[in-house]
């Protein structure tokens, strides 16, 4: 009796050791079963991230390394589908290049391939297994008719001089360099030497999500359904009255409950993706006159793509790059069992209420042209597909980057309109420099600031894939 006594007294001991142990581990204090805060945002954050995928794990990646001492800024991500089932980082291809038309769009893209080759340099954990992105430098290979030709000579003249690899290819060049394209209506070709290709998203958003949790950035799953902030009244130069606005609290709700948590903050930082124009809503953006800086939105908003998976037992080998046909329409091949992914943006918008696939569009819209220029698709097979939310600018087609002009504490990292991951190591950069410093420091990125769509400054990109 007295050794089981000893025995019950030492598993005592054990337990609570146990149990002292998890409560330093876990955020939210006493060890209490019945209380169990950790799922809580905390009271007071400085910068709050509406958005956790790689926009916003960039920007949190970039505000902690860049801060000026360790621990000097608290950063609260908040991400309602902890799942990411409708995220588009993990929705998408995975596609990089830098043949854009806009030299900060190029830097931008040179920059992310620079951060994906030393991503273990970047992104590296003590004591987790290094990443693996599954990098496949194969390049993009874009096809112009006769039309489009003198378009994509000078795109390639502004990307060689931004300093990425790109050459030109004739018709009879590209048959020999690969034999199973069609060229039929094909007048030029360009295609990216170096830094081009695809990788997994997935391991990237990961890959972040660890990094930052390690250098103490906190997460919450629910979403955010309101901010309070105060105004400030003044007079231009010119007398007219405009308001800024400062958040200073932002209301998180729960999942599965009807309350909400309040979190002071000094900063927010906009990367809710397809959701962004919602979450600039409830800032207040647009709300005022139309045709007034106050009335001007954010016009960004949920776009439906598919993507397809086909076999295909005879079609381009190894050594394809991702093909972007005259059409629209684009394919790249997937893993190493002939099998490829492909889609094309569709004239007509889907209703983006639902993630369900259109396998008619693919029979009427996306194979024929494939299979006119690849005749090996002829015979391919449909094994699966996806659909996924593009966060679509419908103003140019482009990211949105900076802060807001009278809302002055949000910041915007969203509506690249389908370049949004492969931007996002760049974008996150110039994010945090323009909180932390006030300016855009590596790339100046003020062609993308908010005020172009009250300015009507369209970018002009020709190249959205």
């Amino acid at each position: 009796d007295r050794t089981a006594g000893r025995w019950r007294r030492d598993w005592d001991g054990k337990v609570s050791e146990i149990k002292k142990k998890i409560q330093s581990i876990l955020p939210g204090g006493a060890w209490n079963p019945l209380y169990d805060t950790s799922h809580l945002p905390p009271e007071h954050s400085d910068v709050v991230i509406v958005g956790g995928g790689v926009l916003g794990l960039s920007v949190a990646y970039w505000l902690k390394k860049l801060e000026k001492r360790r621990g000097a800024i608290r950063v609260l991500v908040v991400e309602r589908d902890h799942t990411y089932s409708q995220a588009s980082t993990v929705l998408s291809i995975g596609g990089i290049h830098q043949q854009f038309s806009v030299p900060e769009n190029i830097q931008l893209s040179l920059f992310s391939a620079s951060f994906l080759r030393n991503i273990n340099e970047y992104l590296a954990v003590v004591d987790a297994p290094p990443l693996d992105l599954q990098f496949n430098p194969l390049g993009y290979l874009l096809l112009a008719s006769e039309k489009g030709a003198a378009t994509m000579e000078s795109n390639v003249r502004v990307q060689r001089q931004e300093g990425a690899k790109v050459c030109l290819m004739s018709p009879e060049q590209l048959r020999n360099k690969f034999p199973w394209i069609n060229t039929e209506g094909v007048a030029l070709a360009s295609y990216g030497m170096e830094n081009e290709g695809w990788f997994d998203p997935w391991c990237l958003l990961q890959g972040l999500r660890r990094k930052v949790q390690s250098m103490g950035v906190l997460f919450c799953q629910g979403e955010v359904t309101r901010f309070v902030s105060s105004s400030n009244h003044m007079k231009t130069t010119s007398g007219t009255e405009v308001t800024l606005k400062r958040i200073y609290e932002v209301h998180v709700k729960m999942d599965h409950s009807l309350e909400y948590q309040p979190v002071e903050c000094a900063i927010v930082i906009n990367a809710a993706g397809a959701w962004s124009g919602q979450v600039a809503e409830l800032a207040g953006i647009g709300k005022g006159p139309p045709g007034t800086l106050q009335g001007t939105r954010l016009p960004v908003e949920p776009r439906k793509r598919y993507v397809y998976l086909w076999h295909c037992p005879q079609g381009p080998g190894l050594e394809a790059p991702l093909v972007t046909d005259i059409s629209g329409a684009y394919f790249r091949r997937e893993g190493l069992g002939n099998n490829y992914l492909g889609g094309l943006s569709p004239e007509e918008e889907p209703d983006p209420g639902n993630l369900e696939v259109d396998y008619g569009f693919f029979q009427d819209k996306v194979w024929p042209p494939l299979a006119q220029r690849v005749p090996a698709f002829e015979t391919l097979k449909v094994r699966s597909a996806w659909a996924g939310y593009n966060d679509y600018n419908t103003f140019d087609q482009n990211g949105v980057v900076g802060p807001h002009p009278l809302v002055v504490n949000m910041y915007f990292a969203a509506g690249f309109s389908g370049h949004g991951l492969q931007q996002a190591p760049g974008v996150g950069r110039a994010v945090a420099e323009m909180v932390l410093e006030g300016h855009f420091q590596t790339i100046d990125l003020s062609p993308f600031l908010f005020s172009r769509f009250y300015l009507g400054e369209k970018i002009q990109e020709q190249v959205i894939i």
